[in-house]
């Protein structure tokens, strides 16, 4: 496999970029902790990788010619980003001493995070344009695959628990009454908007 490295930075980017996944990721960080985030850090990676799969079968294929389809996929990962930032906007600010983390709030966010990613159908063309830039098809081609997802699954651990680290430097202010309440209205707008952006999205 060619330019590996280069997979890396370009991967690293895209998972920096700011997007639902990190707010996510934020969003968990101030009300359980770093470490408490971790539920919805691991779902997030497992769905990308699962969501990398797909981009390799039929399903992949057919999502990238079917109209039908990929318009189903584009108004459910839409309306799960809506619900998420309508979600988010409501809550409550959680002040420091009820953030308390639970194994039910761990499994929430995995689910969260997990489902995210599923109903996302820019990440199937993501893989699907990014992955054969770093593919040498004159070789066998499983072991590069699983090369290339599991670095991207990975990173997205490693840089979103980084993210979850810097939030916790912040949570005494981010978990004030004045900056909770601020976080979560520019979390769940931003939500809403990433939702919107979705559904109004062309190929």
């Amino acid at each position: 496999m060619e330019n590996y490295l280069l997979f890396v930075i370009v991967a690293s980017v895209t998972i920096l970029s700011p997007g639902p996944g990190v707010l996510l990721t934020l969003s968990n960080a101030i009300r359980y902790g770093a470490m408490g985030s971790i539920g919805g850090i691991v779902g997030i990676a497992l769905g990308s990788f699962i969501v990398a799969g797909v981009s390799a079968t039929s399903l992949g294929v057919l999502l990238a010619t079917s109209t039908v389809a990929f318009t189903v996929m584009k108004y459910i990962g839409a309306a799960y980003l809506i619900y998420m930032g309508i979600k988010l906007w409501r809550s409550p600010v959680v002040t420091l001493g009820n953030s308390v983390v639970t194994t039910k709030s761990t499994v929430r966010q995995f689910v969260e995070g997990f489902t995210m990613q599923l109903t996302n159908p820019k990440a199937v063309f993501f893989f699907m344009s990014i992955f054969p830039q770093f593919v040498n098809f004159e070789r066998e081609g499983t072991q590069q695959f699983l090369l290339l997802v599991t670095t991207y699954s990975v990173l997205i651990v490693v840089i979103h628990l980084t993210y979850a680290y810097l939030a916790k430097s912040m949570r005494f202010w981010l978990s004030s009454e004045k900056g909770g309440r601020l976080v979560n209205r520019i979390g769940g707008g931003t939500f809403v908007f990433f939702g919107i952006g979705l559904a109004s999205a062309n190929r």
